[in-house]
């Protein structure tokens, strides 16, 4: 099929972002009875989550600290809940375990949750959060966890699986995707900043709306639109700090422990909702008992029979070299940054066992598998949800990316007109204006 010279849309990226916006615009125009076919395509340089989305952990969770952020999660889950064999979704639920240092943000997470209508549950105290524990796990041994918030919705999907399943809702509503075109620039409106064309390895197409979602590859999209690429960020109180750099990137680590998935589950036989805990306990290693850190710690995990093991990861680290100079790999160890996964493999499955005495002496079963990678935050590590060049809008996730599923729908709403509320707090003025989100005590930077 040729490639087209003009799409009323043309959405760059068929991952999570792209993909949920080209369904939610087939589903407007079908429902005022347009014609779809030849109006929206879908361009990505390689093919359908061939970039974060296809290497995403495929969590699925409620559990922020920022109002706006559980709003939009919200809103998200119920969109994953709406097609859980469609998306390949499955819905467990997700904890939270955390010692003293966070009891006080948890809680009003838990708070605010209910205050949405939000279900979830909430323990509070060492001796009430290991009994709750070990209700569902005999050989839970985390020490000094003073709190557990258990979200009854939320859980994980199969990343490629979902993705795929979400391509094909798109194409059967007569969306277009076409893989293999490489955006190379915008052609601008002469007299105007709209952008009247998309130029790509394989030809331009004339357009009339342009939509980015393009995961850690926004900051090249960001220059190709001539947007800042230093900025001014105001402070919660008040401060004013110049010179800051749009995007930062962190190394995202994450693994597998190459066991019977069906070894971790609840002492009910039960499939457990995935386990998020950030703890200030020392960590000990499970290879030669010497301490691995004092500091501050976190790590996710689940039985994922997708992966074929224990799946997971831990806090990220930063990246250092300059923002210009960093290729932008979702795989990571191509990248000069990327440090030995021994490093991270000794501290999570070390981890894993200061949870659970069954992960005890599993460090050969560890397993580096393609999940993780390059992440592209904001300075505030929050997504940016805005529209430039008057008719372009960009999906900056900053890695909150895959749980994020309603983002596109909320874009593509916009798109059509209707200004949605659960993006107004993600607007790019916000940094100039101080409108930041409240940041917790959690080791990750996007909380």
């Amino acid at each position: 099929m040729a490639f087209p010279n003009h799409a009323e849309f043309v959405i760059i990226g068929a991952g999570i972002h792209g993909l949920s916006t080209a369904w939610q615009l087939a589903k407007r125009f079908q429902e005022a009875g347009k014609e779809i076919e030849g109006r929206i395509i879908v361009l990505d340089k390689t093919g359908i989550a061939s970039g974060a989305s296809g290497i995403a952990c495929g969590v699925v969770r409620n559990n922020y600290f920022q109002p706006a952020m559980r709003e939009l999660m919200a809103h998200s889950v119920d969109l994953w809940e709406s097609d859980p064999e469609g998306l390949h979704y499955h819905p467990v639920g997700y904890m939270q375990i955390s010692s003293e240092t966070m009891r006080s943000d948890v809680s009003q997470i838990y708070q605010q949750q209910a205050a949405i209508g939000y279900e979830s549950h909430f323990v509070e105290g060492e001796n009430a959060s290991t009994k709750y524990m070990r209700g569902f796990f005999d050989d839970w041994q985390a020490k000094g966890i003073t709190s557990v918030l258990h979200e009854k919705r939320g859980g994980y999907s199969n990343q490629t699986k979902t993705m795929y399943g979400l391509a094909s809702k798109v194409e059967a509503l007569g969306v277009r995707i076409i893989a293999g075109a490489e955006v190379k620039g915008f052609i601008n409106e002469n007299g105007s900043g709209s952008v009247k064309a998309v130029e790509t390895n394989l030809g331009r197409v004339e357009c009339d709306h342009v939509v980015i979602g393009a995961g850690p590859w926004v900051r090249d999209f960001w220059d190709m639109l001539d947007l800042p690429k230093k900025i001014e960020v105001k402070d919660l109180v008040g401060d004013l700090h110049s010179n800051v750099d749009m995007w930062r990137y962190w190394q995202l680590e994450e693994g597998v422990l190459n066991v019977d998935p069906g070894m971790f589950k609840t002492n009910d036989g039960e499939v457990p909702p995935v386990l998020h805990v950030d703890t200030d306990a020392p960590l000990i290693s499970d290879v030669d008992g010497s301490i691995i850190t004092e500091e501050m710690w976190g790590i996710y995990y689940k039985p994922d029979w997708h992966f074929g093991g224990i799946q997971g990861g831990a806090s990220p680290y930063k990246v250092e070299t300059p923002v210009d100079k960093v290729k932008v790999d979702p795989y990571g160890p191509s990248s000069p940054e990327f440090v030995s996964s021994k490093e991270f493999a000794h501290m999570w499955v070390s981890a894993l066992a200061h949870c659970h005495k069954r992960f005890e002496g599993s460090m050969p079963k560890y397993h580096r598998d393609p999940s993780g990678g390059i992440g592209c935050f904001t300075p505030d590590s929050f997504p940016v949800f805005d529209h430039f060049r008057e008719n372009v809008a960009v999906i900056a996730d900053s890695n909150h990316g895959w749980k994020m599923i309603g983002v596109g729908h909320l874009i593509a709403d916009e798109v059509l007109g209707n200004e949605q509320d659960l993006l107004k707090p993600f607007r790019f003025n916000r940094f100039s204006k101080g409108d930041l989100h409240p940041v917790s005590n959690s080791p990750y930077p996007w909380s």
